[in-house]
């Protein structure tokens, strides 16, 4: 069983990682904006189910496969840059204004999710987190170590869903007060198909760590 200290200690170190810009967030705080906290929110549920399989994929010591190999490594990272990159394209070529009154329609609440939960799927960062960190608070003397790292993937995903949800509570505020003479504009589009293009480009250029 996992002592306190060691609880305490992994979940101050995982709130610490969650709180900084990734592209969770960033494909999170874009959905808030536009869309408002609902959207947010559902799209935070998307991500914490992605974040699951790699908690389950971790478990069963499948995630191992992407440190061991740069071509697994590389296919997850490709497919998620191209998804990222496919949502800024989508974006920008949507020429329809944002309407303040109404939820951006393109997108439904099940569309949300979905999207949420694939690039949380395809975050490599993700993956390499379960892979490097996680291990480091499992003990061996502790009790089933598969056990223990299940445990401690459920504890980030719980912490991970809260962070989410704050941060989409908090970006969805700006939806009301964005004025019309923008959300008509072609600026939103732009923004956001270039900050999902950006999250896309970055995400390919991230390197597996070294040996």
């Amino acid at each position: 069983m996992i002592d306190t200290a060691t609880l305490i200690a992994f979940s101050i170190a995982a709130l610490f990682l969650l709180i900084i810009p990734g592209p969770g967030i960033m494909y999170l705080l874009v959905r808030s904006i536009s869309q408002g906290r609902k959207a947010g929110f559902i799209s935070s549920l998307g991500l914490s189910a992605g974040t699951l399989v790699h908690v389950l994929a971790t478990t069963l010591g499948l995630s191992a496969v992407l440190l061991t190999s740069a071509v697994a490594f590389n296919v997850v990272k490709s497919l998620g840059a191209l998804y990222l990159v496919y949502l800024g394209i989508q974006a920008i070529l949507d020429r329809k204004p944002l309407q303040l009154t109404k939820p951006v329609k393109a997108v439904s609440l099940s569309q949300l999710f979905t999207d949420g939960f694939i690039v949380s799927v395809f975050n490599p960062k993700i993956a390499m987190f379960f892979i490097a960190f996680l291990p480091q608070f499992v003990a061996p003397t502790a009790g089933n170590t598969t056990l223990q790292m299940l445990n401690l993937g459920l504890i980030f995903v719980a912490l991970a869903t809260l962070v989410d949800f704050l941060f989409a509570g908090v970006a969805g505020t700006f939806h009301r007060y964005l004025t019309n003479s923008v959300t008509k504009s072609a600026i939103p589009r732009y923004l956001t198909g270039s900050i999902y293009i950006g999250l896309g480009i970055g995400t390919a250029l991230y390197d597996r760590p070294a040996d």
